[in-house]
């Protein structure tokens, strides 16, 4: 029998996803929140909501007891986990057994068999799915772990056995980095999952992440859901994910499934899991497969499988879970289309993709249509006006876009980022645009390298035309100081001269980089733009508050204009821009100062790399901070000594925080 009420223990999109199906199928849900998230989407997703403590997820989402104890205080009958906190946590999906409640997820039993990829790897040998030649035993000796290294052969890869999402991940291409990789690696691994124990592996070349999503049931029943190409990524995270995978073959496809049943078979699994494949290709077409872990929760970006299958697969786990057969058998499972997700983030991909915080002063997506196969889809934890913090992940949202073929869906999801606009701080999303765009990515030539393959393109962004980005300013002053009623003809500010037209200088930055541009208006609604050497006539009508209907140089186009103050936001059809104003009465120096270090975002300090009285140069690296459940890296910004340490390993620091000063060396 289905559940009544159901708890769902995590926030943002995922919580946000679940309570929808759960609201669909006539079952309540209960969401638990931090202090941070009182407001948040999730709280009001769900029909009741309970706090479970302060902001760090160690005290909040992590804590298993508080999270059993708001289930019984509000009667409960399941629990749903998400992905991420405790979804992998076997002592807590055990915990929920033994408190009578029900774990929507696999026994525990599983997931401990699972959640060492070492341990893992030695069931898949006995089970006959493919390894990856590397060393998956228990001694972790730094020592010894690197001989191990040189005898599987450079390149390897350093995996944390507990790990995930990219963390605990580092690929070492010679013998003398790897005892500085391999300590960096157990520092992040045990921040993000309290065990630092690691694997080493061969590092295949050109390799292709490729995922096969799996469902079991308790009546012994498996099938597999077809896979998920997710082999474009940075920092060994996801960036986009696609399905089915290109360049896959009926027969290929039926081996891998078959792979990943007996994998999930091997450990008694129970519900949504992904068994997860490095492949090698021949060309494009996927070949040799090995496996890499078993990620025992739903993941990220099962909307794409939805969107081929037709399928709710948050239904079929609270079906699952509540004691029901799987809905569907193999031979009834069939692909329809192609579709492609990628994860919006607050980051800043030109800064070394460093996580970004802060308000989201606009977010407006593109029109969606939620669980469905359709062009569109939105899943998101966030509303305009919400703050971005420093203690959770960097995802924002996920867009999702199917399309009959792969060309289609590509359009779409070209289309769907374009209008897509978010305002208030750096996102990954003209950087998606750019990838996607890609001859790479356009032609299916995927590999986990892809981004690093195309760094020129991509790093490298092409500005938009300054004429055209000016105009939409333009077009937003003359919308904000147009005439008013209420307003005497003294008062407005709309440039009205009796005899002849009026000049107005426009000062401005675009992207940091000084603009000198002009309007002159002139009777009617043609104007005259000058900026730099072009000059074009303009015209333009509001379409609402922010977006517009431009005409410029002959050419119509419609554009949004996002201000705050002096500072301007323009999203046309072939990208965004950042512009503020310049007051020249105001200006005043602001010149870095070159001697200091500085947070870039909240954080803790990892480690301090240098002393008083070092010398360092240009780019060396000083300190170490983690911020987002990542590590950052922060380098010497010119050559000098370091003169005094403002902070100590361990300490919290604010955005903007001093850490060290540097003088001239003598």
């Amino acid at each position: 029998m289905m559940f009544k009420k159901i708890l769902i223990a995590n926030r943002g999109e995922i919580a946000c996803r679940i309570a929808a199906t759960a609201r669909r199928l006539g079952v309540r849900t209960v969401a638990v929140y931090s202090d941070a998230d009182a407001n948040a989407a999730h709280v009001h997703a769900c029909d009741e909501a309970v706090c479970i403590g302060p902001a760090s997820p160690r005290e909040s989402y992590l804590r298993g007891d508080r999270v059993l104890a708001a289930a019984h205080a509000t009667g409960a009958q399941a629990i749903h986990p998400g992905y991420g906190f405790l979804s992998e946590n076997a002592a807590f999906a055990q915990a929920c057994v033994d408190a009578g409640l029900v774990f929507i997820g696999p026994p525990a039993s599983s997931i401990a068999a699972m959640g060492s990829k070492s341990a893992a790897k030695a069931l898949m040998e006995k089970a006959g799915v493919p390894l990856v030649p590397g060393y998956h035993g228990d001694c972790q000796e730094s020592a010894f772990l690197q001989a191990e290294a040189d005898l599987i052969a450079y390149p390897v890869l350093i995996k944390a056995s507990a790990g995930g999402g990219g963390k605990g991940m580092r690929t070492v291409q010679r013998s003398e980095d790897f005892a500085a990789a391999l300590a960096s690696c157990q520092r992040e691994a045990i921040a993000s999952f309290g065990d630092d124990r690691v694997l080493v592996e061969r590092y295949v070349t050109r390799p292709r992440h490729i995922e096969i999503q799996v469902f079991g049931d308790s009546h012994g029943h498996y099938v597999h859901l077809f896979e998920r190409d997710c082999s474009v990524q940075r920092r060994h995270q996801k960036v986009l994910e696609e399905a089915p995978a290109p360049g896959m073959t009926a027969e290929r496809r039926a081996e891998m499934g078959a792979a990943a049943i007996a994998a999930a078979r091997s450990v008694g699994y129970v519900g949504a899991g992904t068994v997860e494949f490095i492949v090698e290709q021949d060309g494009m077409e996927v070949k040799n497969f090995y496996f890499m872990e078993m990620n025992t929760r739903l993941q990220v970006e099962h909307p794409v499988t939805e969107a081929i299958t037709g399928l709710d697969l948050v239904e079929w786990q609270l079906r699952v879970a509540s004691g029901e057969a799987l809905p569907l058998t193999q031979s009834q499972l069939a692909i329809q289309g192609h579709a492609i997700e990628a994860r919006i983030c607050a980051e800043n991909p030109l800064q070394q993709f460093l996580p970004a915080t802060g308000t989201l002063k606009t977010y407006r997506p593109p029109a969606s249509s939620h669980f469905s196969v359709s062009p569109v889809r939105v899943d998101s934890g966030v509303r305009e006006g919400d703050e971005i913090s420093p203690h959770y992940d960097s995802m924002i949202s996920k867009l999702i876009v199917w399309g009959p073929t792969r060309a289609q869906a590509l359009d779409r999801l070209d289309a769907a980022l374009g209008d897509l606009h978010i305002t208030g701080l750096h996102t990954n999303v003209a950087f998606v645009r750019r990838i996607i765009r890609t001859p790479s990515f356009q032609q299916a030539e995927l590999d986990t390298a892809l981004i690093e393959r195309e760094h020129a393109s991509l790093f490298s962004p092409t500005p938009l035309d300054p004429l055209l980005v000016v105009a939409g300013v333009a077009a937003r002053l003359l919308a904000d100081e147009a005439p008013s009623a209420t307003l005497d003809p003294w008062s407005q500010r709309d440039g009205w001269r009796l005899h002849g037209a009026s000049r107005r200088p426009l000062a401005l930055t675009l992207e940091g980089s000084p603009v000198n541009a002009s309007l002159t208006c002139q009777p009617g609604r043609t104007h005259l733009l000058q900026c730099g050497e072009q000059s074009a006539f303009f015209s333009a009508q509001a379409l609402g508050h922010d977006r517009f209907d431009l005409t410029l140089a002959g050419q119509r186009l419609t554009m949004a204009v996002y201000r705050d103050r002096d500072h301007f936001e323009v999203f046309a059809p072939s990208g965004h821009a950042v512009l503020s104003l310049i007051d020249p009465l105001a200006q005043a120096s602001t010149a870095h100062a070159v001697g200091r270090l500085t947070a870039l975002m909240p954080g803790r300090v990892v480690a301090l790399l240098v002393k008083v009285g070092d010398a360092v140069k240009t780019g060396d690296a000083l300190a170490v901070t983690e911020a987002m459940k990542m590590e950052h890296t922060m380098t010497a910004p010119r050559d000098g000594v370091v003169s005094e340490l403002l902070c100590a390993a361990g300490d919290q620091v604010p955005e903007g925080a001093e850490l060290l000063r540097l003088t001239d060396a003598p």
